[in-house]
């Protein structure tokens, strides 16, 4: 029997766990570069601090199965929005309905929520995946590209705003 429960602090290893997996799958295994300690920083904040990430574990008789993260963004054309950034199950619960049971409670949160999208990414190669979604009812959104600045680009554009842009006084308001 499957058994999905929000994650705790102390799945720190655990959620990192599966993110290594996930990156093996993905055949990406030398890009995590997270540690345990951003993962409790960032899921499991300390009182005042934001919290950047929500994780779910589904269980199969106890045993760690797979897991989902996700976040709350802002769609300015329809409003509340979650996005799912991982999903993933463990090559032998595949075929289970875990993934399922994890998608349909994310989306359940969505919509308790008051969200009315639950966006996520698929790589084009993943054709299970991919078919899978479908049978859901979700859509590709065929014509949208995925853009990322990272490390030196970052930087570099970070640093066009210092350059460029003014300095506001500090009793005038900011936009």
């Amino acid at each position: 029997m499957t058994t999905i429960r929000p994650a705790r602090s102390q799945d720190a290893a655990l959620i990192l766990s599966f993110i290594r997996e996930l990156a093996e799958y993905e055949r990406e295994p030398h890009a995590v570069l997270i540690g345990e300690a951003e993962l409790l920083r960032d899921g499991f904040p300390q009182p005042g601090d934001q919290r950047y990430f929500e994780c779910l574990i589904a269980e199969e008789k106890g045993e760690a199965a797979g897991f989902a993260l996700f976040f709350p963004v802002y769609s300015t054309w329809r409003g509340r929005a979650l996005h799912l950034e991982d999903l993933f199950v463990r090559p032998q619960f595949r075929g289970d309905g875990i993934g399922k049971a994890l998608l349909t409670r994310v989306a359940a949160l969505a919509v308790e929520r008051g969200c009315v999208l639950l966006y996520w990414h698929v790589l084009n190669w993943n054709q299970p995946a991919i078919d899978f979604y479908r049978s859901l009812g979700a859509t590709m959104l065929e014509d949208w590209r995925r853009m990322r600045l990272g490390g030196d680009a970052l930087a570099a554009v970070a640093a066009l705003d210092a350059a460029e842009s003014p300095t506001l006084p500090a009793d005038e308001p900011k936009a």
